[in-house]
């Protein structure tokens, strides 16, 4: 079952939910963190990965105690998967700024032309998994929280789509017989993987691997997940380069355009980057400036109409689209009410016990933070005072955002709104905290794992931020919730990685070996925080909460 936004009145009864088995259940670890992690090996330099040890379990009882003997007791609730952050990039893209890589490692990575069999291979560990690994009960879907493409670009989304629901994809813009990217520019700035170019990256330790970026750009198979899957929108799917206001018809021309810069002026690229960081040029007029004065600088590269950036209804549309269903729900809880609305949020059937509400939390307005708008708000508490007036109470509520509540400080206007008010974070901690069906918030964008328990004068609830899947260490989550019939309920967070091996071999330069290059490459990426993992208590965990 899947409810669209309340004011529609709309229910969609085509797909039942699938209810939750009851205790006793059969937890495991194969498959996951709690098994196994990726760990470098080699003390210094670049460095090899391999089976590193496990990730244990933390239990934290920071909103409520855990009482003893609640593993023979509890039941299951829902199980769902949560992906976020997988940046399918488009690496030929005209729009992207790789030349501000000394200002921020996040400009380009040397891992990022492998983003789709990264993400394939990640489908295929979900696919793969025997269950929830807590309760060892079903799976009941897949769920992203935003930044599915990088690039804000029509063929990235098709890349995503055909990611989660199934297809062949050539991870290829431009001339189809040849890469026209950064890596094989000459400059120094870049990793040259296939050249005797003694790059920057070499220098320090990176491999020469033959035949790389021809293969990065072969065909990939993905599976699609064997699950019904949800989709949230985050600021790389609806800004270009995720931070500039959208709309312009001079980015649009550019990204489907013959020129790309490849680099820059250190002082130019440190006075753009700050511009960008302070939030000073929302609307890319400075942004727009650099890209004319340094025209006859561009390298020439192939017109590419498959780059154009896609608005939020060709991102519903997409969705929509029957060839993208998978194994469902139609539209992934987008509708055609989203579409007549112009929104991207909804509300939909997790289980028989648990409602999921996906929110739209990029400010139009421009910048990398986000906020919700005032209608957008006012929906979200009509759902959750709905959700608790029915008959039995309502069910437990888990929030969807690609923003965290510590990254909602954008208050700018909406263009398309002018008189309607932003909201920011500690709004919707306080809205939340207002209703005792909330029981998690679950988000990224931070691309680092982190656990906040908030509690309100009115009630509780977790905040659960998932590291990405293009930064290491690659990770998605599975949330599990189960009664525990003692007046508490537990969410148990299990971090997966994808099914690539942890060791690499260069010589292997299939789908699976290059997935394994995908997470070696990002560990050692220059620039890369060591933190993202997070502390024990944000990976592996069972979070205790007060039931009602």
């Amino acid at each position: 079952e899947r409810l669209v936004g309340s004011e529609m009145g709309i229910r969609d009864s085509s797909r039942p939910a699938r209810v939750a088995p009851a205790a006793p259940l059969m937890p495991y670890r194969g498959g996951t963190t709690l098994a196994t992690v990726a760990a470098p090996r080699g003390g210094s330099g670049y460095r090899r990965l391999g089976d590193g040890p496990a990730w244990e379990r933390v239990v934290r009882g920071d909103l409520a105690a855990a009482k003893p003997g609640r593993e023979e007791r509890r039941t299951a609730l829902a199980a769902f998967v949560q992906f976020t952050d997988l940046h399918l990039v488009d690496v030929q893209h005209p729009l992207r700024y790789e030349y501000l890589r000394a200002q921020t490692a996040s400009a380009w990575r040397p891992q990022e032309a492998l983003s789709v069999a990264g993400a394939v291979a990640l489908v295929e560990r979900v696919n793969a998994l025997r269950g929830a690994p807590a309760t060892g009960s079903p799976l009941h879907c897949v769920v992203t929280t935003g930044d599915n493409t990088d690039n804000n670009s029509r063929s990235e989304l098709d890349w995503f789509l055909k990611a989660m629901s199934g297809g062949r994809i050539t991870p290829n813009t431009g001339d189809p017989r040849r890469y026209e990217g950064v890596q094989d520019s000459g400059l120094k700035l870049y990793w040259h993987p296939d050249g005797k170019l003694r790059d920057a990256d070499k220098a320090l330790g990176f491999p020469q691997v033959d035949g790389f970026l021809k293969a990065a750009l072969r065909e990939v198979n993905s599976p699609g997940l064997g699950l019904p899957w949800y989709s949230t929108v985050g600021n790389h799917d609806a800004l270009p380069g995720g931070c500039w206001g959208p709309g312009d018809p001079y980015f649009t021309e550019f990204a489907v355009g013959g020129g790309k810069l490849m680099s820059l002026d250190e002082s130019r690229g440190a006075a753009l980057w700050k511009a960008v960081k302070k939030g000073r040029d929302p609307k890319g007029a400075q942004f727009k400036e650099l890209l004319k004065s340094e025209s006859r600088r561009m390298r020439s590269v192939t017109p590419d109409e498959s780059r154009a950036p896609f608005t939020p209804a060709e991102y519903v549309q997409a969705h929509l689209h029957p060839a993208y269903k998978g194994h469902g729900p139609a539209g992934h809880g987008y509708t055609q009410e989203n579409l007549d609305s112009g929104t991207q949020y909804y509300s939909f059937r997790i289980s028989d016990d648990v409602l999921g509400i996906s929110l739209d939390t990029t400010d139009p307005g421009g910048h990398y933070e986000g906020s919700l708008g005032t209608a957008q708000l006012k929906w979200l508490e009509r759902e959750l005072k709905a959700n608790e007036k029915k008959d039995g109470g309502g069910s437990h509520v888990v929030v969807f955002s690609h923003h965290t509540s510590k990254t909602m400080r954008n208050l700018r206007q909406d263009p398309h709104r002018p008189r309607e008010a932003r909201h920011g974070g500690d709004e919707i901690v306080s809205l939340l905290g207002r209703h005792r069906s909330v029981l998690a918030w679950v988000n990224g964008h931070s691309h680092k794992n982190d656990i906040t328990a908030h509690q309100t004068p009115h009630g509780s609830f977790w905040e659960v931020s998932t590291a990405s899947h293009i930064d290491f260490p690659q990770l998605a989550r599975v949330v599990e919730l189960t009664d525990n019939h003692d007046g508490t309920i537990s969410l148990f967070t299990t971090l997966i990685e994808s099914s690539a091996p942890h060791r690499t071999d260069y010589a292997d330069l299939s789908q699976t070996g290059l997935a394994a290059l995908y997470r070696e490459l990002s560990f050692n990426a220059p620039g890369a925080k060591p933190t993202l993992g997070g502390e024990p208590g944000d990976r592996n965990t069972e979070l205790i909460l007060r039931k009602g």
